[in-house]
């Protein structure tokens, strides 16, 4: 089984990704959080150049993910990350941030079925590299999916990413699993699930569904349990020594890339790790409101030294 790490702007970029890696083993796979395509006869710059340094991924199997709806831009920066020696490039057509589907990109682009199928033969036609697609089913109900999967699978891509939400859910309610089987059965190509795995026993009832599934996307899981692919593999939670280990090495990278400014980011972690500790509420609110190193460190020694675990580290949405 593929077991790979969601695109999550903001919070599984490469500091991420290399840290959980070296604390619980590197998954199968990674995707990095959307970037844009840089201008035709440019380069990568600034965040997008840093997060797909090949130097910042050494050891692990990365796919850069795209936000874009230009297809010249889309296969001229495929050709930048072949260069760079990555293997695949991904198409963001999930991301339901107003802002983006505004704009048609993201799962936006599900609305333009037809320039969408224009788009994907092109560049999977002119592309050096094999193109991958991480979906949403819809924008405003469940039977728009039929006709964007036909669209799908006229296209010769690499593999479809299915997160079985629409774009006007975002990130409530449960995922569709209908549309995943059906993509299941039609596609000429791989397929891999997204959506709502937080434990064993959710990864256990998706695969027991649906025995073909081959590649599964974990995401907030991850975040809330970093031993959770261990787990799904047969092995044993995150004692409390590891999780503290983890938190400091994640905390002490992020403070070499970005100094203080760590805090922030940390604080975005807590969200989701909160979910470890039996009482989750009081661990967000130890570090809701500070903002200076030593007042986050003060903070995280009274939630190590004082909080106890979870029985179960699961995810169960933000407080």
């Amino acid at each position: 089984m593929i077991l790979s790490l969601a695109p999550m702007e903001g919070v599984t970029g490469y500091v991420f990704r290399r840290v959980h890696a070296a604390c619980f083993g590197p998954l199968s796979r990674y995707y990095t959080p959307f970037v844009a395509p840089p201008h035709v006869g440019k380069g990568f710059v600034g965040r997008a150049k840093k997060e797909l340094d090949p130097q910042a991924n050494e050891g692990l199997d990365v796919t850069p993910q795209l936000l874009t709806r230009d297809a010249d831009r889309f296969v001229w920066a495929a050709g930048l990350l072949a260069q760079m020696g990555y293997r695949e490039v991904n198409l963001n057509l999930g991301c339901p941030s107003g802002t983006v589907v505004s704009k048609g990109k993201g799962s936006g682009f599900l609305r333009e079925p037809g320039e969408l199928e224009a788009f994907l033969q092109d560049v999977c036609e002119r592309s050096p590299l094999p193109v991958s697609v991480k979906t949403r089913i819809g924008i405003e109900c469940d039977e728009e999916y039929e006709q964007i999967l036909a669209v799908f699978c006229r296209c010769p891509l690499a593999e479809l990413i299915v997160h079985p939400r629409l774009q006007r859910d975002a990130y409530r309610g449960a995922p569709r699993w209908e549309p995943y089987g059906r993509t299941l059965e039609a596609a000429p190509f791989d397929v891999s699930y997204n959506g709502d795995i937080f434990s064993v026993e959710d990864y256990e009832r998706l695969t027991s569904a649906f025995p073909q599934t081959r590649h599964v996307m974990l995401g907030r899981g991850v975040l809330a349990n970093p031993a959770l692919p261990r787990m799904v593999r047969g092995g044993m939670p995150a004692s409390a020594v590891e999780l503290r280990h983890f938190h400091d090495a994640l905390f002490g990278a992020y403070l070499d890339e970005m100094g203080g400014n760590a805090v922030m980011r940390m604080k975005e972690w807590w969200l989701y790790s909160s979910c470890a500790f039996a009482n989750e509420r009081a661990v967000r609110k130890r570090v809701r409101s500070v903002k200076k190193v030593a007042d986050y460190e003060a903070a995280v020694e009274r939630i190590f030294g004082s909080e106890p675990l979870a029985p179960v580290a699961r995810y169960r949405g933000e407080a």
